[in-house]
């Protein structure tokens, strides 16, 4: 694993880059207060090229099936991409562009890019899967782990869901959809105008994840933790909800966090 580290900074933000350990934001500090958990597998990562977990790793494509390691028996879990080292294709003061070319288990050739853009006031990130080979489906995502503390009160999570994903026993939606629910979560909801949540750590700083994606992960039964993981998709979703990856149409969706002090 390379361990180059980027450092982007604007304005009162600094930003850690780890393209060696899965493309992973390592860490992001407003004003040297650390909103991300720190880990080598925390951070935040993206998902590619599918999202939480796959019904026992198994997915098809038209006619095939194909099998993925079971990573979170008896499921596979948030693509192949968070473990893999990716390339620095440029780097500035406030941005980076990382690629990560897709290899076995992935049964198809790809290409991921993933850009970095740190404004002040703001971090976006954006996801591009690409194919000059064949078709295949795909998801994109993000698994941002927001420190639930910030040395203060824990952090509130406000969103207007239109939908929950009911959730069988085996974690995965069972196709039906409910009025949303109270926490703790680790569940998807349904945004069709668009992923909007605001985290707010009282007295101290409100951020906001949105998206043009209308799906989204809340997970916070961790007592360090909380994450809100938008997607274009909902888990399972290469057997349920595929969007496919052509040679005249890649995926790309972006994500951006937003946040004032209080």
């Amino acid at each position: 694993m390379s361990n180059e580290h980027i450092t982007l900074t604007a304005g009162d933000a600094e930003v850690d880059v780890l393209p060696g350990n899965g493309g992973r934001v390592g860490g992001l500090r407003v004003g040297g207060v650390e909103l991300l958990r720190q880990g080598e597998r925390f951070g935040c990562f993206p998902m590619v090229p599918w999202c939480g977990r796959i019904r026992e790793g198994r997915f098809r494509d038209g006619a095939t099936v194909w099998q993925m390691p079971l990573n979170a028996p008896p499921h596979a879990i948030h693509g192949t991409a968070r473990d893999a080292a990716w390339r620095t294709a440029r780097k500035s003061t406030d941005e980076a562009v990382l690629t990560y070319d897709l290899v076995e288990p992935w049964p198809y050739a790809g290409r991921v890019t993933q850009q970095i853009a740190l404004g002040e006031g703001s971090l976006t990130l954006t996801v591009g899967v690409e194919t000059y080979q064949s078709s295949f489906p795909a998801q994109i995502g993000w698994h941002p782990w927001f420190n639930r503390s910030l040395g203060g009160e824990d952090v509130e999570i406000g969103f207007e869901p239109a939908w929950q994903e009911e959730r069988g026993e085996d974690h995965l939606p069972t196709g039906r959809r409910t009025e949303p629910g109270p926490g703790p979560w680790d569940d998807c909801f349904g945004m069709p105008g668009g992923v909007d949540v605001t985290l707010t750590w009282p007295g101290q700083l409100e951020l906001k994840v949105t998206s043009r994606e209308e799906w989204v992960v809340v997970y916070d039964e961790q007592r360090e933790a909380v994450c809100v993981e938008p997607q274009t998709g909902p888990p399972d979703g290469l057997n349920t909800h595929p969007r496919l990856v052509t040679p005249l149409e890649p995926l790309e969706a972006s994500t951006t966090w937003a946040w004032t002090r209080l």
